[in-house]
């Protein structure tokens, strides 16, 4: 029959989604470049792109939950699906080498500077007259066996949490499978919050120095992610009370896990380079 399906791939329909990501995506950007340099406008440009940034993955991903309910995920098409989660997070993974060379290389090739009051007041031109040392002399950091272990016993925790959801879903346990999410959502915001005390209380700025630069882009990325990791988890706990996740066709759950566990592997690297070995020999903040 003329127009008939007879292979297993999913052709999508026409959709607008692409278009206003794309259009949104620039307005954010322009806008955020028009705010950094004071122009008019450039706030309520940014966030108005923001607004179409999160439009477009609600709507979008709404749509892809359709298709699944309507049976357009064949196996061939959750593997696709597999294989983009795979790529996407290599690409995060590659993000975040970036990260980690600028602080690898900072700290390899210390710039001589004069640190006064945790304030660089000047580069040094002459190198004999002040050693260039990591972390730059004069500054305190973070004691990386108080808050920040403790964050790591907590990412390691929901690492094991969401674990047992996974497992307790394709095992068909609905109760073991919402109370792991549960577990996992709590101990996420509890990093976000610990987090952000840490910061509050950094003995270092972000501004004026490159290992305070360095260490909050590295560190703050990731705190991001963890953030948008808890936000995936609690999407997916909503669609568990709504039934929608089976023990064969689970795919939205599954790349939720993943992206969590990437998160929790980041954490590790950033922990023992950033942390440990990054700011070993510096005097260590009391706070």
């Amino acid at each position: 029959m003329a127009g008939a399906k007879n292979h297993d791939y999913h052709i999508l329909a026409p959709s607008f989604w692409p278009l206003l990501g794309a259009i949104s995506a620039l307005a954010m950007a322009s806008g955020g470049i028009m705010w950094m340099h004071k122009a008019a406008g450039g706030g309520a440009i940014f966030f108005a792109g923001v607004a179409g940034v999160l439009a477009t993955m609600f709507l979008w991903w709404s749509d892809v939950i359709k298709e699944a309910h309507r049976g357009d995920h064949t196996p061939v098409v959750q593997l696709h699906l597999r294989y983009g989660m795979i790529l996407f997070i290599a690409s995060e993974v590659m993000f975040f080498v970036g990260w980690f060379w600028a602080f690898f290389d900072f700290s390899l090739f210390p710039a001589p500077v004069e640190v006064v009051n945790g304030e660089v007041t000047r580069i040094v031109a002459d190198v004999k007259a002040i050693a260039g040392q990591w972390p730059p002399k004069g500054i305190e950091v973070i004691n990386p066996f108080n808050f920040p272990l403790l964050n790591t016993i907590i990412l390691l925790t929901s690492g094991t949490t969401v674990t047992w959801a996974h497992h307790a879903l394709i095992h068909g346990d609905r109760a073991g499978l919402k109370k792991g999410l549960w577990f996992t959502i709590a101990l996420g915001a509890l990093f976000s919050a610990i987090q952000a005390y840490e910061y509050r209380d950094a003995p270092f700025h972000f501004a004026g120095l490159n290992y305070g630069a360095s260490f909050f882009m590295a560190t703050g990325f990731h705190g991001f992610h963890v953030l948008i990791g808890t936000i995936f988890l609690i999407v997916c706990q909503v669609r568990v009370y709504r039934g929608h996740f089976t023990p064969r066709q689970h795919f939205g759950f599954e790349a939720a896990a993943w992206y969590w566990h990437f998160v929790d592997v980041v954490w590790l690297f950033l922990f023992v380079s950033i942390y440990v070995w990054g700011g070993a020999g510096a005097p260590v903040h009391a706070g």
